[in-house]
């Protein structure tokens, strides 16, 4: 039987004494949608900073296909809360960007991008200014930029938190879409129960500070996920034991 595509094993991290991990440990299989909620600041961002490499866990191992990947940021492709575009760059040229700092060369890196322009609903704007794009245009300039890296594992922190409410319900939609047609393995990390009910396959609750895994919730609904799911009974219980989990004491 294959491995995990990611494993958490008992990741343990403090700073100056104080325990923000204590023990987190779960599995993402490939091509699964994780989504990670918890308290805020129970060490979500902490953890994610541990599993993409730039920071070091004091005890555990992160794993990528059965091999140890600690430490590593090759394995992982890690969107933040902002879009972070360069202002001064073209739509195109920022969308390069990871690939350019890994030493692939600029015709190419554009060649490669330039193929996910019209998938991610971005044809006709590579010439563009970043100012020239609405905020969900933005967050998805963003997103090509980190899926054209090609890494095994997509980590997105709170991708959508910036955006209003009617075009984060259209991101949510267009993101579950997305992972479908392309079967990304993705890790990702919200505050908003019903967004990771509506995105994940699976959900893992934190508890607080310092955290470890206090709930695995299966998300048993059917792909794709129509826009009127958040409505049907089996949505809302779902987001019911979330919250319940969420807030036990």
């Amino acid at each position: 039987m294959a491995p995990p595509r990611l494993r958490l094993d008992g990741l343990t991290k403090s700073y100056d004494r104080l325990p923000v991990l204590d023990g987190v440990s779960f599995d993402v299989g490939a091509g699964e949608f994780v989504a990670l909620i918890g308290p805020s600041g129970c060490g979500k961002s902490t953890l994610f900073d541990v599993v993409a490499g730039l920071e070091r866990p004091d005890a555990g191992r992160v794993l990528v296909d059965g091999a140890d990947a600690t430490g590593r940021t090759d394995a992982f492709a890690y969107m933040p809360q902002q879009d972070l575009l360069f202002p001064w760059r073209t739509v195109l040229d920022n969308t390069t960007l990871g690939l350019e700092v890994a030493g692939i060369g600029r015709a190419a890196a554009r060649e490669r991008a330039r193929r996910l322009f019209e998938p991610f609903g971005l044809a006709g704007f590579e010439q563009a200014r970043p100012s020239e794009l609405s905020g969900g245009m933005r967050q998805r300039a963003a997103l090509l930029r980190t899926v054209v890296q090609d890494r095994a594992v997509l980590l997105l922190d709170e991708p959508f938190g910036a955006l209003d409410s009617m075009t984060r319900t259209e991101m949510q939609a267009w993101l579950a879409g997305m992972r479908t047609r392309f079967d990304w393995t993705v890790l990702l990390i919200t505050h908003d129960i019903r967004e990771a009910v509506f995105l994940s396959d699976r959900v893992v609750v934190l508890g607080p500070r310092p955290t470890r895994v206090r709930r695995e919730v299966l998300v048993d609904l059917p792909h794709p996920r129509a826009p009127d799911l958040p409505t049907t009974p089996r949505f809302t219980a779902l987001e019911r034991a979330l919250t319940e989990a969420l807030h036990a004491r």
